[in-house]
């Protein structure tokens, strides 16, 4: 089910004349002109949006030692150690 909301917007003279005339042209209403506006702004803004992974720092003493030249299969091993498995 589509619902619609009314809802008013102010808009300058000068771009009012203008879209009237273009939905005029194109044979169309100003809410579909408007709506097709806002459909096409929005489908841009949803493509632009990437994912931006937030800056975090953690305090510490840095890199431990023991992970300098440490394998894959050592860092999982010590990352579990003390924790029963």
């Amino acid at each position: 089910m589509v619902s619609h909301m009314k809802t008013t917007i102010q808009i300058p003279d000068s771009v009012l004349v203008d879209a009237r005339r273009i939905a005029r042209r194109d044979r169309t209403t100003l809410k579909a002109l408007v709506e097709q506006g806002l459909r096409r702004i929005i489908a841009e803004r949803k493509q632009s949006e990437k994912f931006r992974l937030r800056r975090v720092t953690f305090r510490g003493q840095g890199l431990d030692p023991r992970l300098a030249s440490a394998s894959w299969d050592q860092i999982r091993d010590l990352s579990y150690e003390g924790r029963g498995g």
